[in-house]
């Protein structure tokens, strides 16, 4: 017995002693506890998503129906789809037929409504009061809110609904954190809670139903008796479950939902005294229920993706709160079970290290011993381990232990870093690669939106610098332009000195390729005047940018030799955007839109009326409008030169140029720079003193390019 401790003590004290001196031990083991802060940051999020996605369908398609599927005893999904707006006839639901709607679903024993309806503006309509009194004559009602954060994810506020709604009844957020692109979960803010008392809105809709206030205690969800543990991001991991046969979302052909249709169109008639007969199968459907109401329109962009397929923001509201009143079936694993497991992990392939006959079909072994446990207890005990982190320290570790061993054997440490060098991939265009045929002459018709920019008077500017500092200023603004392009996902076609060419639309599809320019433009204008702002404390030349867009049928794909070509496009429609870029110049603006542009963007952006031009070498002529900011953020200011000019071009048309002259001299009270009055005074008195002729259609017609 005392040789056999000898020998033992003997033999582990050598095999701890070959351990320490291997560095890809070390290196092993660096990568093991590297994956601990690495899974509280969720650097790898994209595959944990793609494998906690397959875990998910795994679990749906293993388990009972009535474990997966949702439960449709205490939640309705009245939704506005497309259908209904065929019908209704307009979009977005007018707030006085959300009060209807309201009022109509209490009258049907709704014990919650739900209105997933963001409303942080004034109606139009001063609809606000109608809607605000159906809202607290209904009682237990509640409207979304936004969280609004900056770039960096600071806190910036509470965007609630309007002073007049928010009074009127309860708010909670939407707003949601996506984790790799798919997998989406509801995030806590303890400090925003406490100081503001704003939960997210299905929590706060299910506090409501169950008439207490929920609690944030040691990372615990408590909701009356409900008690759900959240992630140490304070998410809460949802449920979703499985959709019957043939059914796209949780309200289509599911006892769990049904058309606002139904209820706005077809009962707001009904007689006091006919109404329990004629509604007794709505009032089945909806007592006692929490009713949650939402679009679901194509035009409200409202879903996300999930390892389910798409879902709509309705539909996760409702997976949210039904994943609470299951008590959160899905959790994540506990840190010191995610740290154990890893643990062991390391410990098993160290051993394996000691057999290296068999180590590489041992670390598979391992592996999939490993990913068989995360599967069954996510399957069948709702618990997540994050599959990931494990998975990359063992295939990492696996290759440096390869590696090392591979070392160790030929004792070639020079012939090694040799072979890495050989390895080296060399640069390769991923568009030639996925796609060859790009590489062939020729191109194809799309519907695009090209963009030219030039600097205006930089002619003038290059003659106050050097050849340094030019190439210096040149570099720093197209670096700021470009980026903003790329972002947008819009293609480069080339410089030409200080202009930008550029389109939206080509190589990818893009449908809505004017909006994404305009709003691209927007940003680069914006960004011009930070770099201004920049240039004047440095005491270097002002850059102003002139901007043209134009939208239609455009030419585009590779051209020019078999030996040298470029992807570029043609077109009539090229054309017209650089010469509404030169026609800034005439109007003192900086961002033109055409009249095609304007329509497929009206609903997206703000601007105004500039003109109905004709320009050099155009027969035909184009209205254009000045680009001022996205939908609803035209400065109240700048809202009221636009409605006072707007006036004054009225009176253009109708060849009354004095009074014209008048409104727009109104306008430069207001602001003395706005260009487009200014053009229209002088263009007036022109007029005045040499009336049009007869027939004058109000068309300008350009001489010159610009």
């Amino acid at each position: 017995m005392h040789k056999l401790q000898i020998f033992f003590n003997s033999n582990l004290w050598e095999f701890m002693g070959k351990l320490i001196r291997r560095p890809d031990i070390w290196i092993s083991l660096a990568l093991f506890l590297l994956m601990i802060p690495a899974e509280r940051m969720e650097l790898f999020s994209s595959i944990e998503n793609w494998l906690q996605g397959n875990r998910h369908i795994i679990r749906l398609n293993t388990l009972d129906a009535d474990k997966t599927q949702f439960a449709y005893d205490d939640i309705v999904i009245v939704d506005t789809e497309e259908k209904f707006f065929d019908e209704y006839g307009s979009w977005p639901l007018k707030r006085s037929d959300i009060a209807k709607l309201t009022t109509l679903i209490k009258k049907l024993g709704a014990k919650v409504i739900a209105l997933d309806m963001l409303m942080d503006f004034p109606n139009g309509y001063d609809e606000d009061p109608i809607l605000a009194e159906a809202l607290e004559s209904a009682g237990n009602t509640i409207v979304v809110a936004q969280l609004e954060f900056d770039g960096d994810g600071n806190f910036q506020g509470v965007n609630y609904p309007t002073e007049t709604l928010k009074v009127a009844t309860e708010s909670g957020y939407t707003n949601h954190t996506l984790i790799g692109n798919k997998i989406s979960r509801v995030r806590f803010f303890p400090e925003q809670i406490e100081e503001h008392n704003v939960w997210p809105f299905a929590i706060k809709t299910l506090a409501m139903y169950k008439g207490v206030e929920p609690k944030l205690e040691d990372g615990q969800l408590i909701i009356g008796d409900i008690s759900v543990p959240l992630d140490h991001f304070n998410d809460l991991w949802v449920d979703l479950p499985a959709l019957p046969p043939a059914a796209t979302f949780l309200a289509k052909d599911t006892p769990a939902g049904m058309s606002a249709g139904e209820i706005l169109f077809d009962l707001e008639d009904i007689p006091d005294d006919e109404w329990d007969e004629e509604t007794e199968e709505l009032q089945e459907l909806i007592a006692g229920k929490i009713v949650l109401v939402g679009d679901t329109s194509e035009v409200s962009h409202d879903i996300f993706t999930s390892p389910i397929g798409e879902v709509y923001g309705i539909e996760f509201l409702a997976d949210t709160i039904m994943t609470l009143m299951k008590n959160a079936p899905i959790r994540p694993a506990g840190n010191g079970s995610e740290i154990l497991v890893l643990a062991l992990l390391f410990i098993a392939f160290v051993l394996v290290t000691l057999i290296p006959k068999y180590e590489n079909a041992l670390f598979f072994l391992i592996i999939a011993l490993y990913v068989a446990f995360a599967v069954y207890m996510y399957v069948y005990h709702g618990i997540s381990f994050s599959m990931s982190y494990s998975l990359i320290a063992c295939f990492l570790s696996t290759g440096f232990i390869n590696l090392y061993l591979f070392m160790l054997e030929r004792k070639q440490k020079g012939f090694i870093k040799g072979a890495f060098s050989q390895y080296l991939s060399p640069t390769v265009i991923d568009q030639i690669v996925e796609n060859p045929d790009m590489l062939q002459l020729g191109g194809e018709k799309r519907e695009m939106t090209p963009f030219f920019s030039d600097i205006q008077g930089f002619s003038t500017i290059s003659e106050g610098l050097t050849p340094e500092e030019l190439v210096q200023l040149l570099n720093e603004y197209l670096t700021a332009m470009c980026d903003i392009i790329s972002s947008h996902h819009g293609t480069i076609d080339k410089f030409e000195g200080d202009a930008i060419i550029a389109f939206w639309g080509a190589p990818l599809e893009m449908p809505n390729h004017a909006t994404v320019a305009c709003y691209a433009t927007l940003e680069m204008q914006e960004r011009s005047v930070e770099l201004r702002k920049m240039l004047r404390e440095q005491n270097r030349p002002l850059l102003y940018t002139r901007m043209g867009l134009n939208s239609g049928p455009v030419v585009v794909g590779n051209m020019g030799s078999a030996e040298r070509m470029d992807y570029t496009m043609m077109g009539d429609v090229v054309n017209l955007a650089a010469r509404l870029e030169g026609a800034n110049k005439f109007y003192k603006t900086f961002s033109m839109i055409s009249g095609s542009t304007y329509e497929l963007t009206k609903e997206d952006v703000d601007s105004r009326q500039l003109d109905i031009i004709r320009v050099v070498g155009k027969k035909e002529p184009v209205p254009v409008h000045e680009l001022l900011a996205r939908k609803n953020e035209t400065s109240s200011e700048m809202s009221g030169v636009v409605e006072q000019y707007l006036k004054g071009l009225k009176l253009y048309n109708d060849r009354n140029f004095a009074d014209a002259v008048k409104a727009f001299e109104k306008v430069l009270t207001i602001d003395p720079d706005d260009g487009p009055s200014m053009t229209y005074v002088k263009r007036c008195g022109m007029f005045i003193e040499t009336p049009p002729e007869k027939d004058w259609d109000g068309v300008f017609t350009f001489t010159e390019k610009g």
